[in-house]
């Protein structure tokens, strides 16, 4: 608990156009959401396979709805869900207690806004109740905040939902990236990191 995390979570720090001050932080249930997920779509896969049913995709296994495991599912990740709110909490806590020293008095201006972006939630959509899962995506109900984190050292985006019904009311979660983590070690030195960062405070 209270543990950013590797890969592309971070805080950071941001001002936007008014000159108000927003920290923003990007982690989620520190691993535990990608096992309970890993494990789930394991035993998917293997279900499918003694049915004699065809997958598209070894990605896109499924269960019924109804079976035990479909249930199971579920409840391990809102169970995730929830652990990655209270741990994003907890570290904003920390996080403002640790800056505070630091600057002047402020004021915490309005409630902070708490995303997910890799997860699954029941909503209603075309008439029908569904399960929405969102994979590198949030939800963009009409006038919902959220955020999109910029690559780094590039701006991140506070954005207000347009509430697309074709998108399942989603937006985009990042920049997205043009290759894969281990194509990018290969290709870029930690010197063309430091050049392509130069201005910015990264560590």
């Amino acid at each position: 608990m209270a543990t950013l995390g590797s890969g592309n979570h971070f805080i950071e720090v941001c001002i936007d156009e008014a000159g108000f001050v927003w920290l923003m932080l990007h982690s989620g249930s520190r691993g535990i959401g990608n096992a309970i997920g890993s494990y789930f779509t394991d035993r998917a896969r293997k279900q499918i396979k003694n049915r004699e049913r065809q997958l598209v995709d070894k990605n896109l296994a499924w269960f019924d709805s109804g079976q035990t495991d479909f249930t199971d599912y579920l409840t391990a990740a809102n169970w995730a869900q929830q652990y990655a709110r209270v741990n994003r909490m907890e570290m904003m806590k920390l996080t403002l207690r640790a800056i505070a020293p630091f600057l002047p008095e402020f004021t915490l201006q309005q409630e902070a806004i708490n995303c997910h972006h890799n997860y699954v939630s029941t909503e209603r959509h075309f008439g029908e109740t569904l399960y929405i899962t969102r994979k590198g995506a949030i939800s963009a109900q009409q006038g919902e905040l959220g955020i999109i984190p910029g690559s780094m050292g590039a701006k991140s985006f506070i954005v207000s939902g347009l509430g697309n019904a074709q998108s399942f009311c989603s937006c985009s979660h990042g920049a997205g990236r043009k290759m894969s983590r281990s194509a990018a070690r290969q290709q870029f030195t930690r010197n063309d990191l430091i050049a392509q960062t130069q201005g910015v405070e990264c560590r």
